[in-house]
């Protein structure tokens, strides 16, 4: 990273809303819906839905009740467990590394009022635009409940994450919530919130009714702020994403203004500081800060704090007070930064798992020198190694989960070998360790594992790796055969439903034959392609194994004289694991 990058990528995120005039549009979408609002007995919550050529706006306002006074007397933090049966939409926010979190109470009823709208407003997102989602005060709490909701619901390998604009809008959850949404870089970068020096309202769940700024990183049950924020004043504007740094501004920079007594005044103290940013680079003119140091970071972070009135040029070093200030702030920010250069690169942790993989592909050998394989010999729980392979599948399977899990909602680092080095190691895992997982599911009574119990992980791994095809010569799949693994990892699956097939149709128990045969049919032509394209393992041929089994039982019910594509190549299998079988 250059070192005049080192500050963080926030003031990108704003120079890009101010330039592409999305900030302005935002805030003129929230003025008119606001406009619209003039009933007191109304509902509380408005939408506003704008398609622009590019964009589309989705604005959120609240009634001008529930302002600076609403908000101090229903500052109650609502817990996650408590939400876990009544409000379940926020339930993906909790996991095993982060299980509890708060949401401030007003703001998830007030989004709680408007959930019968979610579906109409989901639909009418176009997925070839950009999406804005934007609101002032308790509305910009609203619409940054909406876009969490979204994050999780939306498919965003057909549609672009949204951007949250929120103007003067109160922190909304604890540092459970916090943690939830920076686990997920993507998550926490689509957020921007535009704060005013004169504002209260997104300082007034800080202070006087929590402890001071200097006491909230050791502090659980207060509210702590999450994405990007664009503090301003007459001056100009800074951009801050670290959490701890965002609080001591929010204190410091605040002066009082015209409160929230007149809610227009507000807005239009937010559209004058909108056409400021219009006609003026957010962090200004930085020739006047060589004279002070030469340091990239520490420069960054005075010009921004001159921005937002906290100091003037002039002062610097001759207050103590503000040069702690500004060398707290430069030790968060190279946190920050350091964090951030780190990104997502699992490959760090996958030669761990190599050890675990090794142990598996000696097991696999193992069994399949005594002709059974190790599919059925872990069905059968026969061997005490088994106990063992049970022990590193575990270890495997939530490495990956993990894996998965970060891979598709985290960025990845530039260069980083996501889609080669590691996309073949999730699918060498799910090839080897799928049949495990199926052999324990039939074993428990399952049945149609593909449609009722295929874990989550299995389908994103091999759905990825349909998006980057690699094309293999059969050539050279026939040639290395004998090592090769099964490439759909639900092969076995098939075979269980074809066993449980058989067993219908040889007992007379099913109620449509004609099903029964066809499903056998299918899956004969099913195999018949895998060895086409030597894409099944020669494992499968092992005389103790569930595909021989049930080949015995599939020709019992045809007849001897049946004759199709697979039954001929049955006939010469032998060679199939030598590469030397030939196949039409």
């Amino acid at each position: 990273m250059d070192p005049s990058q080192t500050f963080s990528s926030s003031p990108e995120l704003a120079n890009f809303v101010v330039s592409s005039g999305v900030l302005n549009q935002s805030l003129a979408t929230v003025q008119d819906l606001h406009g619209e609002m003039i009933n007191q007995n109304e509902h509380p919550v408005r939408h506003k839905v704008s398609q622009q050529p590019n964009c589309t706006f989705i604005a959120f306002s609240t009634l001008p009740a529930c302002g600076k006074d609403y908000i101090q007397e229903r500052g109650d933090l609502v817990s996650s467990s408590t939400l876990k049966e009544s409000f379940p939409l926020f339930n993906f926010l909790s996991n095993k590394n982060n299980p509890d979190f708060s949401i401030n109470k007003a703001a998830l009823e007030l989004f709680a009022s408007i959930s019968d709208r979610l579906p109409t407003l989901k639909s009418q997102i176009d997925n070839s635009k950009v999406l804005i989602i934007t609101g002032n005060s308790f509305g910009g709490s609203v619409a940054t409940l909406f876009t969490l909701w979204l994050l999780e619901t939306i498919d965003f390998s057909i549609t672009k994450r949204p951007l949250c604009i929120t103007f003067g809008s109160p922190l909304i959850g604890d540092n459970g919530l916090q943690n939830a949404i920076f686990k997920y870089p993507t998550w926490n970068s689509c957020f921007l919130h535009v704060v005013s020096d004169q504002d209260p309202v997104p300082r007034v769940l800080i202070s006087p009714h929590n402890p001071p700024a200097t006491e909230l990183a050791s502090q659980t049950n207060v509210y702590k702020p999450f994405g990007t924020f664009l503090l301003c004043s007459e001056s100009g504007c800074g951009c801050f994403e670290d959490s701890q740094t965002i609080l001591e501004l929010l204190t410091a920079t605040y002066s009082d203004g015209p409160g929230n007594e007149n809610p227009n005044q507000v807005l239009e103290l937010y559209r004058k500081i909108v056409e400021y940013l219009n006609c003026k680079v957010i962090c200004g003119d930085t020739t006047g800060l060589l004279q002070w140091t030469t340091l990239p970071l520490r420069a960054g972070i005075i010009i921004q704090l001159v921005a937002t009135r906290l100091m003037r040029p002039q002062l610097q070093g001759q207050n103590n007070g503000l040069d702690n200030l500004i060398t707290k702030i430069e030790k968060q920010e190279t946190k920050l930064a350091e964090s951030r250069r780190q990104g997502f690169d699992p490959s760090k942790k996958l030669n761990k798992m190599k050890i675990n993989m090794a142990y598996l592909e000696w097991y696999k050998k193992c069994f399949k020198e005594k002709g059974i394989g190790y599919y059925d010999s872990f069905k059968s729980g026969s061997s005490q190694s088994d106990i063992k392979v049970v022990e590193f599948k575990t270890i495997l399977t939530h490495y990956w989960v993990d894996m998965v899990d970060e891979a598709e909602k985290k960025p990845q680092k530039e260069g980083a070998s996501f889609r080669t080095r590691w996309l073949g190691a999730g699918t060498n895992f799910r090839r080897m360790i799928e049949p495990l997982d199926i052999a324990e599911y039939y074993k428990g009574g399952g049945q149609d594992y593909i449609k009722s119990g295929r874990p989550v992980h299995y389908k994103k791994l091999e759905q990825w790796l349909k998006e980057k095809p690699a094309s293999v010569p059969n050539k050279l799949k026939k040639q290395n055969v004998a090592s090769s693994l099964t490439e759909d990892s639900c092969f076995w699956a098939h075979v269980e439903e074809a066993h449980i097939s058989c067993k219908l149709l040889s007992s007379g128990e099913s109620s449509d034959m004609e099903k029964e045969l066809k499903k056998l049919l299918e899956f004969e032509n099913y195999v018949y392609g895998l060895m086409k394209y030597y894409a099944v393992s020669p494992e499968i041929f092992l005389p103790q194994s569930s595909f021989m089994q049930w080949w015995k039982e599939y020709k019992e019910i045809m007849g001897t004289s049946y004759s199709s594509n697979l039954s001929n190549l049955m006939k010469d299998h032998d060679k199939y694991a030598i590469g030397s079988l030939e196949i039409p």
